[in-house]
């Protein structure tokens, strides 16, 4: 046995577990757009659905706690003459929505008081119209995101190769972020002092949004499919970025870069995962470290533990119902006296959304404060 040892870790066996049909969000008209975002987003109050609707763009908002299958005809929330390609929840206020479209225009939504998608059979349900429109982008909005510590700022990205930062309070937009291509993905750092962009030009950019300017700009991902970025927070500092993509050969990759030493590339380069050819999305938990990648058209979730600048593999949930759109819980809606460390949504046929609980097994399943420390 000499030389033999087993890494010490929290989660080295954490695993996901599946819903049952009858306990996920069932009879769903979800968005065939090609368009590369995540689909649906979640807070512990509401999913958002990017919806296939004919008469313009919507999207649809359902109540977390109303699983099973919803009704024929439900309330959508209408307002762009396009297809809806993002959305996002403002982590103030989970009543506040923000929406992106190919109209080129963002919205501002609320969420009525007492909202349900159940009507008495008498009743037809009524449409939910935005309560602010923020004209700007001269062609289709692909991504909308909240500042994480200011409540009023939000960022949108446009096929006019721009970012553009709004103050939501005043709808006037005085920051413009100017970019070679289309952006593919963007991620505020943990204080939101930075943001950090990918682009369709294959650089990975690090800007200060005050200047107006790229503080750095580095070759990222060489391969011609879409790269995604997450802020990497928690302990490790807010200075590390990890990034999917793919290689010149369409090899999925995983790589994480320090700040410090961008220009010496991807720390210890990077990580081939699969050659795949779906899209990698990546999400960070800060509590835990771990970072899950949610391959599109696949239909398995792996995660990463972070660790002495590495990512080392966990584990792997697995399914054999593809998916196209994934959202996160944020931390304050875990169960933690069921030690839940994270929960995700995955789309599945387009047609429902299926719950995902990932666990830290222990014998019994009582509130663990070693856990929720990390939460």
């Amino acid at each position: 046995m000499a030389g033999r040892f087993v890494r010490s870790s929290k989660y080295r066996h954490v695993f996901g577990r599946s819903t049952k049909k009858e306990l996920c969000y069932d009879n769903l008209h979800i968005s065939k757009n090609a368009w590369d975002s995540n689909i649906i987003k979640v807070n512990p109050q509401y999913l958002s659905v990017n919806w296939e609707a004919g008469g313009g763009g919507a999207f649809a908002v359902i109540p977390v706690s109303e699983r099973g299958r919803l009704p024929e005809r439900i309330p959508l929330f209408r307002g762009h003459t396009a297809v809806v390609l993002d959305t996002e929840w403002s982590p103030f206020n989970d009543s506040l929505i923000a929406s992106g479209s190919d109209d080129g225009k963002v919205f501002i939504w609320v969420v009525p008081n007492g909202f349900t998608l159940h009507y008495d059979e008498e009743e037809r349900p009524t449409d939910v119209a935005p309560v602010l429109k923020l004209a700007g982008h001269a062609r289709k909005v692909g991504h909308v995101l909240f500042h994480p510590s200011a409540e009023c700022v939000l960022a949108t990205s446009s096929g006019d190769y721009t970012v553009k930062l709004w103050d939501v309070s005043t709808a006037a937009s005085n920051h413009t972020l100017k970019h070679g291509d289309v952006v593919q993905s963007m991620a505020w750092s943990t204080n939101g002092s930075m943001l950090v962009t990918t682009c369709r030009d294959k650089k990975l950019r690090i800007w200060d949004p005050r200047q107006q300017m790229a503080v750095h700009e580095i070759p990222g991902h060489s391969g011609a499919k879409n790269s995604r970025a997450v802020w990497l927070t928690g302990d490790v500092g807010g200075d590390k970025i990890a990034t999917t993509g793919f290689s010149k050969m369409s090899d999925r990759q995983l790589g994480h870069w320090d700040l410090k030493n961008l220009a010496d590339g991807p720390v210890g380069g990077f990580q081939m995962l699969d050659s795949i050819s779906g899209v990698c999305m990546p999400f960070w938990d800060e509590g835990t470290k771990c970072l899950y990648l949610a391959g599109k058209g696949d239909g398995n979730i792996r995660y990463f533990e972070y660790e002495n600048n590495d990512f080392i593999f966990l584990s792997e949930y697995k399914s054999s119902d593809p998916q196209r759109g994934v959202a996160f819980l944020p931390k304050r809606g875990v169960s933690v006296h069921e030690n839940e460390v994270m929960r995700g949504f995955k789309t599945v046929n387009d047609s429902y959304i299926e719950p995902i609980s990932f666990i830290v097994p222990r014998r019994v399943l009582l509130f663990h404060p070693s856990l929720a420390v990390n939460l």
